[in-house]
């Protein structure tokens, strides 16, 4: 049988006040979801879920200690310097 740990990630406080301070400029409300680290018991397999923040019904992904943002899937990436200009674009 599969055992997968399941262990929760919290967003990094800097971060989450950039994102939050950002948000204020564009009049919208962010919800964050935490990401987590995902792993199989007695093997090598782990995957990092990455944090979510929902803006204006968009789903943002991100990594703590990173400057880029993923709009809906790892494909799409923005700076952090380039979210308020990107949200007053939607």
């Amino acid at each position: 049988m599969v055992n997968v740990i399941k262990k929760e990630l919290s967003i990094e406080e800097e971060l989450k006040k950039k994102i939050n301070f950002i948000c204020g400029f564009c009049n919208a409300k962010p919800t964050f979801i935490n990401g987590s680290i995902r792993s199989i018991k007695h093997t090598n397999l782990t995957y990092v879920e990455p944090h979510r923040v929902i803006i204006r019904g968009i789903s943002f992904l991100f990594f703590n200690y990173s400057n880029d943002f993923y709009v809906e899937s790892l494909n799409n990436r923005i700076l952090v310097n380039e979210l308020e200009q990107y949200l007053k674009n939607i």
